[in-house]
């Protein structure tokens, strides 16, 4: 009977990763959740295990969706294509100056939102801009590669953006600020190398000079903000939003350094912003049960199911026993061999299960606390960074490749591991180096 429980639970596992990978256009929550129905009938998670699942993921599902909420109050705003036309304005008709305010423009938009949502903002966004244009198909590459990439990878300076690292963060028993103290500064560099490597590989196939389009007139015509009386002056209501969204996240590392409840903090900034929509725009907040993605939660919920389903039968013990004397040495040896094994695992089964796989295995090795949080802050940047080696590595890289493709862009496998493969690697290991240091020079202070 147990020999049938572990087939089915890694059955369960491998179906749910293999119908991501053969069908990515389908929403990944239905391979999730009958993964997780299979993985419960089987019997190797328990009931009791559902109500530890549910108390690990329910703050960092609150949190997302807090988050994601006031994406789509800022998107009712018109806010992302008022950026977008401020990004053309400030690129003053310099195809190099627009490929460094795009890549600002995915890294904060990830840190406003999260990495997933970013994707689904930026790449239309972005998709529109660049036909506005008029760029060729080689041409809007550059732009929307090296975007996805930065956009994806930006969720590791911060564990708020990312509803897998906000599950991980509760299983290690560490806090969104101290997470963002050791992690901010290494993985923001990891990322302006990263850029500067983008812009080097893509030097020759970026434009020099924009076509004369006007810098105006990418709000959709039919938009409230263009025919509301009360909101002339745009630029300002913007320039107030962005400013409400950046105290909003900053709220969230507030409340985690003085032990209020982040998911809370973030309720309640959703909610005064839901208020001043209601009051602007005579929006009532009950679009947000329509517009909010409910299914990334389910996906994350039954993943986890899935995943302590295979920590049950005993998976976590063998990479343990595995795992032990790469992270026994020193720091810089635990955070680079981590990194780069997190890196691996990602490609191979995408980077959510790795990452609580690689965090359940870490909290049962009895480390040190110092060495446990360099593991596992390691494993984020392999999980967020070194998974964009192949397509396949993040949710986010599988839907950006469909959404390009509905936008009529064109780019293989081939190309997009062409320039993978000279960027992610070096910027992995280059951060992960920085990370052992960081942490290191911050104990020691």
């Amino acid at each position: 009977m147990h020999d049938l429980m572990v087939i089915l639970t890694v059955c369960s596992f491998l179906f749910t990763i293999g119908f991501i990978y053969w069908r990515p256009q389908v929403n990944e929550a239905y391979p999730a959740t009958a993964g997780a129905l299979l993985v419960l009938l089987c019997g190797s998670v328990s009931l009791a295990d559902l109500g530890h699942i549910m108390q690990t993921v329910s703050g960092a599902a609150v949190t997302i969706v807090a988050t994601i909420v006031m994406a789509i109050v800022l998107e009712s705003f018109g806010f992302f294509y008022w950026a977008a036309e401020k990004l053309l304005a400030l690129a003053r008709g310099s195809g190099i100056r627009l490929f460094w305010l795009t890549n600002l423009f995915c890294f904060l938009m990830t840190l406003f939102v999260n990495n997933d949502g970013s994707i689904l903002i930026t790449t239309p966004i972005l998709l529109l801009l660049l036909g506005h244009i008029g760029l060729k198909n080689h041409e809007k590459i550059p732009y929307l590669l090296s975007g996805a990439l930065i956009a994806t990878a930006s969720s590791a300076p911060i564990g708020v953006s990312n509803i897998v690292n906000l599950i991980a963060l509760k299983i290690v028993h560490m806090d969104l600020y101290m997470h963002t103290a050791m992690m901010f500064v290494p993985a923001t560099l990891g990322l302006v190398l990263l850029s500067l490597l983008l812009f080097a590989v893509f030097y020759r196939a970026i434009p020099r000079k924009l076509p004369a389009v006007p810098s105006t007139g990418l709000l959709p015509g039919s938009h409230p903000l263009q025919d509301s009386p009360n909101l002339q002056n745009r630029t300002a209501l913007m320039r107030n939003i962005l400013i409400f969204v950046f105290a909003v996240r900053l709220s969230l590392f507030a409340a985690s350094y003085l032990h209020f409840p982040v998911s809370l903090m973030a309720v309640i900034g959703s909610c005064l912003l839901l208020g001043w929509r209601w009051m602007y725009l005579k929006v009532s907040p009950a679009d947000m049960l329509r517009k909010t993605p409910w299914h990334i939660l389910i996906f994350a919920f039954s993943m986890y199911i899935i995943i302590y389903g295979l920590n049950n039968i005993g998976l976590t013990d063998w990479l343990i026993r595995l795992l032990q004397p790469l992270v026994s040495g020193s720091l810089l040896e635990a955070s680079v061999g981590m990194g780069v094994l997190m890196s691996i695992l990602s490609n191979l089964f995408n980077n959510h299960p790795a990452l609580m796989v690689g965090t359940i295995t870490l909290t049962g090795m009895g480390l040190d606390p110092l060495t446990l949080k360099i593991a596992y802050l390691a494993s984020v940047v392999g999980s967020d960074i070194g998974s964009l080696l192949l397509p396949i590595g993040t949710l986010a890289t599988l839907m950006w490749m469909h959404l390009i493709r509905q936008g009529r862009v064109k780019l293989s496998w081939g190309d997009y591991l062409k320039v993978t493969m000279l960027v992610i690697p070096v910027t992995v290991i280059v951060t992960l180096i920085l990370l052992a240091y960081w942490v290191t020079w911050l104990y020691a202070v």
